[in-house]
C-alpha cells in the first residue's frame, strides 16, 4: 500500500506542469502575505520545505542571500528549475528531500517556509521536529496551509474531499491544533491567522479520476442545509464555488 509520500511522488510527477501556473499557487497576494510574515533580512538562508514549482521559493528570493527548495517530486523540481532560469534568480536552488529526514545540519538556516505541502506531510510532528532542527536559534518558520474552521461536520467533509481530490491527503489542521503542535516542538508563536477562500469547483476536480470526480459531485450533493451553508456552497457566474479554508503560522524556534 501507498505510504502517502509515495502518493505524492505519483500524483504530482503527473500534475507538475499545472502547479507551475496554478492561479492558488501563484496567488500574489498571499505570497505577499508570507514575505510580510517571515520579514525576510538580507543574510539569511532560506529553506522552502514542499517548494512544489518555486512559487514561495521565487517570492523570497529578492529579500534574502540564499533560497532552498525541497521536494519529494523530481518532476516538480524540474518544472521549478525551469521558472528559476525564466526569471534569473541566481540565489535560488532546488533539492529533492524528505521533510521527515532533511539534508541539512543543525541550525543551517535563519528562516523555514512550507506553503500549501504541510497537509501531505504524513508525521507531521516529526516533520516540526526536522525543521526546528535545521533552524538556528531565534529563526523564524512561516506556515501557509489549508485548513479547516472548528466545525467537526466541515472538518470531516472537507477533508474527505480533498481524500478524493488527491490520495496523498492526510489531514488538513484546525488553527487550535497547529498552535497546539508548533508549540509542543519547542516553537514560540507569534501568528495564527486563519481566512478562506470561495473557489469553483474545478479547484477540486481539476486532474482528479472521473470515478473520483463523481464522489465529489455526489457527496456536494448530499449536503444538509446547515453545511451548505457553512461551504457557501452556491453558483458564482454559473460556475459552481464552495469555501476553501486555509491558515497561516508565524513562530520562531525557541
Amino acid at each position: 500500500m501507498d505510504t502517502p509520500e509515495d502518493a505524492a511522488r505519483r500524483i504530482f510527477a503527473e500534475r507538475a506542469a499545472f502547479y507551475a501556473t496554478s492561479a492558488a499557487h501563484t496567488d500574489e497576494q498571499v505570497l505577499g502575505r508570507v514575505v510580510e510574515m517571515a520579514s525576510p533580512q538580507p543574510e539569511w538562508a532560506v529553506l522552502d520545505v514542499g517548494t512544489g514549482t518555486g512559487h514561495t521559493a521565487f517570492a523570497l528570493a529578492p529579500h534574502v542571500a540564499t533560497v532552498i527548495g525541497t521536494d519529494l517530486t523530481p518532476e516538480m523540481l524540474a518544472e521549478a528549475e525551469r521558472l528559476r532560469r525564466e526569471r534569473g534568480f541566481a540565489n535560488v536552488s532546488f533539492r529533492v528531500a524528505d521533510v521527515h529526514n532533511l539534508p541539512f545540519a543543525d541550525r543551517a538556516f535563519q528562516l523555514v517556509t512550507c506553503r500549501r505541502a504541510a497537509h501531505h506531510f504524513s508525521n507531521i510532528k516529526q516533520a516540526l521536529s526536522e525543521i526546528r532542527r535545521v533552524l538556528c536559534p531565534g529563526g523564524r518558520l512561516v506556515i501557509d496551509d489549508r485548513s479547516v474552521p472548528d466545525d467537526d461536520a466541515v472538518d470531516a467533509c472537507m477533508n474527505e474531499l480533498d481524500r478524493l481530490h488527491d490520495a496523498s491527503h492526510v489531514r488538513e489542521y484546525r488553527p487550535g491544533e497547529w498552535r497546539e503542535m508548533v508549540l509542543e516542538c519547542g516553537f514560540a508563536i507569534y501568528a495564527v491567522n486563519p481566512y478562506h477562500l470561495h473557489r469553483p469547483l474545478s479547484a477540486l476536480t481539476h486532474g482528479v479520476s472521473p470515478e473520483n470526480v463523481d464522489r465529489i459531485q455526489a457527496r456536494l450533493a448530499a449536503m444538509d442545509e446547515r453545511e451548505r451553508g457553512m461551504f457557501d456552497l452556491r453558483e458564482v457566474d454559473g460556475v459552481l464555488h464552495l469555501n476553501h479554508w486555509f491558515v497561516m503560522v508565524g513562530a520562531t524556534r525557541a
